[in-house]
């Protein structure tokens, strides 16, 4: 596969695609869905970018929808083609949260909160191995080793040359006491964070106890932006069997002024640099 080809991504933009020529037909999924006589979740699924899509999908939706530019066929076609091509991450087996490494890949910047964990682009290798191992007590050795090393190799966005343009993360205090693989791997843990919180593309804060209640006790969640203007902001929820991804500028809204709460709530990032610093002498000793 072309480095530059990424299939979640293409799905995203085929499907909006389809969603705008549908709507300018003036045409409902629920229509579409009896026309081609198939369910209307598998029409919403296809618009929304969360199901492969075929060559066959294409060009029965384009008959229905009247597209007789075959310059428009053709691209979207070769769309549908790319789309179904493999990811990176698809030669370490089944990784369940896969759509989420696609978006992630391209992603220019990401916000995210978490409350019991250091977020997977952050982790050391034995972090992670504790991680998975302690969170998936019933996973083999073998894939928590595949689903550690995707995870490492995630963190090109962090050190490789595609990097980020953004990285603001937000944690909750808990996350520096919570003793995850030893208070070995718990220092060279926090000592990594202060390390990764220099960068310039990265901003790293704390939410302590003394804060009180806020509103990432209700879950956590990550927020997505693309380079490019026709993807929109995704906000991502991870589940233990499945994942929840919200588009809708409503919601998108909506969590962007959660997560400036949020901002607002914790400490200054050199506050924050200095909390991390004490735990990380504690664990040393």
């Amino acid at each position: 596969m072309s480095a530059n080809i990424n299939p979640t991504v293409r799905r995203r933009r085929l499907g909006a695609e389809l969603r705008r020529l549908r709507e300018l037909k003036g045409m409902t999924a629920e229509e579409v869905a009896g026309r081609l006589m198939v369910s209307q979740s598998k029409i919403s699924r296809l618009e929304n970018g969360r199901r492969s899509i075929s060559q066959r999908d294409v060009r029965d939706l384009c008959d229905v929808y009247e597209v007789s530019d075959e310059r428009i066929r053709a691209g979207l076609m070769e769309m549908a083609r790319e789309s179904r091509q493999r990811g990176w991450w698809h030669e370490f087996g089944d990784i369940p949260y896969s759509v989420y490494i696609g978006l992630e890949a391209e992603a220019s910047s990401i916000r995210a909160y978490e409350s019991s964990f250091v977020p997977g682009l952050l982790q050391t290798r034995e972090y992670a191995e504790a991680v998975v191992e302690g969170t998936q007590p019933d996973t083999e050795v073998g894939a928590i080793k595949r689903r550690v090393d995707v995870r490492l190799k995630r963190q090109s966005r962090i050190y490789g040359e595609d990097q980020l343009g953004s990285l603001w993360v937000v944690i909750d205090e808990a996350v520096l006491i919570r003793v995850v693989g030893g208070p070995r791997v718990m220092a060279d843990q926090l000592l990594q964070l202060l390390e990764l919180s220099e960068r310039p593309n990265i901003n790293l804060q704390v939410i302590p106890f003394r804060h009180g209640a806020h509103p990432g006790m209700t879950g956590t969640f990550s927020l997505m932006e693309f380079p490019e203007s026709a993807d929109s902001t995704v906000v991502y929820f991870e589940g233990v069997t499945s994942d929840l991804y919200l588009e809708k500028e409503a919601d998108v809204r909506r969590y962007t002024n959660l997560y400036d709460h949020l901002r607002a709530a914790a400490l200054s990032v050199a506050e924050s640099r200095s909390l991390i610093h004490t735990y990380a002498e504690g664990f040393k000793r």
